[in-house]
């Protein structure tokens, strides 16, 4: 056991970098679930002493390496609590009620229909989380794909790109932004005023595209889109004083996300506080069933496994290469952070990725200053999210899609869909390049 220690303690950082690697590889290849690599993953960072176990030291101080340090809980405790809003306020009827409104607007026209579903879903997915956005629209795009005669493929990958960019735009809208949220200390309303102008950019300018990509598919009859126009959505709502009290709450929280800066709420307390008051009027054992638990404890393993990449200095040394080879240029190492994010993003999950790269960003902001690392954290946030289009397994949302076409007999092979993803992630990082240098590196 003496020898193990004395080992792990020689070479931690390329032990620590092992395990990190190895569970990538692992959850790239999907075979084993994500979950139960990143709790495995976890498990040997503490069982090798890379972080530790016990909250004091012996000479009676506290441990800066426990491993309770190293596990966000201010992302924890936001994903949870947004969970649970969603979940008790989707069950009202209240998002698929929205969505029929708009298709009405459209009076049944494909193109429209394409620009309303993608407009629609980027800006739920800027407020809610991408998979759960997907899910509510979903039933309503092969609802009209039927109705209209089209091959629902042109919605679908375009709700896949529009729930990944609008997710973008806001603290809350992805994962990843939630971790950098925390990690930077930026809040909700910094993320709509550096974010918001070049993710609207960036969807108008993937949606045509797609136009482009699709037109000749979005073709019906006047009959079948008179149809969609006189579509019945009176008998949506299924509970109308549950959908008041959520639309209440939902307020409550946006407005708490808004104005931390003013109050110094913490983004996860106001939606713990909104989560509380919905589970008073709801059964808290069945809704608390429907959180993606999986996903909570994915993100506690991945935190312990780079907490113990950043406690044997692995972090360190990474952010002293990427210093190295951009010479100390702040507009070499952001477009490098931005791009590498990006294509990376696309291959394996950007929640690992950036789980991964924020303490390196926060090592250069120690290093270089808060000023130099300002625009780093953009090019992680825009590269990371935007990046998910890339591959049909690139986000969680792309997945439910694809699999759920698939069960409807509407295959998206990953080869084809690569070829829009590759497109819109090429278009993406480069409106990002523009607008990083325009904003924060002339």
């Amino acid at each position: 056991m003496e020898f193990i220690q004395n080992y792990v303690q020689l070479h931690g950082v390329a032990i620590a970098a092992f395990i990190l690697i190895a569970a990538y590889i692992f959850i790239a290849l999907e075979k084993i679930p994500k979950v139960t690599i990143a709790l495995i993953g976890a498990s040997l960072t503490m069982i090798l002493g890379l972080v530790s176990v016990d909250k004091v030291l012996p000479t009676g101080e506290l441990d800066p390496h426990y491993f309770i340090n190293f596990i966000d809980f201010n992302v924890v405790f936001l994903l949870v609590s947004m969970m649970i809003v969603v979940n008790i306020s989707a069950k009202t009827g209240m998002f698929n009620w929205a969505a029929n409104e708009l298709l009405k607007f459209t009076k049944g026209h494909p193109v429209s229909i394409l620009i309303v579903l993608a407009i629609f879903t980027a800006v739920v997915s800027a407020f809610l989380d991408n998979v759960t956005t997907v899910i509510l629209i979903m039933p309503v795009t092969f609802y009209i794909a039927k109705k209209l005669d089209i091959h629902p493929e042109p919605y679908l990958i375009t709700e896949i790109l529009s729930s990944n960019i609008g997710g973008t735009a806001t603290l809350i809208g992805d994962p990843p932004n939630i971790i950098i949220g925390s990690a930077a200390g930026f809040s909700f309303l910094t993320f709509l005023k550096e974010l918001t102008g070049i993710v609207l950019i960036i969807l108008a300018l993937v949606v045509f595209i797609m136009f482009l990509f699709f037109r000749k598919q979005l073709k019906t009859t006047p009959e079948k889109m008179a149809e969609i126009a006189k579509l019945d959505n009176s008998h949506t709502i299924e509970n109308y004083p549950r959908m008041y009290l959520s639309l209440a709450v939902l307020s409550f929280v946006i407005i708490g996300f808004i104005t931390h800066d003013i109050t110094k709420i913490p983004a996860s307390l106001c939606a713990m506080i909104g989560a509380c008051v919905l589970l008073m009027f709801d059964d808290p054992k069945h809704t608390i069933k429907e959180v993606e638990w999986n996903t909570i404890f994915f993100f506690i393993g991945l935190f312990i496994i780079i907490g113990g990449l950043e406690a044997t200095g692995g972090i360190n040394l990474m952010a002293e290469w990427l210093l190295k080879i951009t010479n100390g240029s702040e507009k070499a190492t952001a477009m490098v952070i931005l791009w590498a994010s990006g294509i990376l993003s696309g291959i394996v999950d950007n929640i690992p990725y950036t789980v991964t790269m924020t303490p390196l960003i926060a090592n250069i902001q120690s290093v270089m200053g808060a000023e130099y690392a300002h625009p780093l954290w953009w090019c992680l946030s825009l590269g990371a999210c935007l990046g998910g289009n890339l591959t049909i397994i690139g986000a969680a949302a792309n997945v439910v899609i694809s699999e759920s076409s698939a069960a409807h007999g509407y295959p998206i092979s990953f080869v084809k869909y690569l070829l829009y993803g590759s497109v819109a992630v090429f278009i993406s990082l480069t409106a990002s390049s523009i607008y990083i240098y325009l904003r924060f590196l002339i």
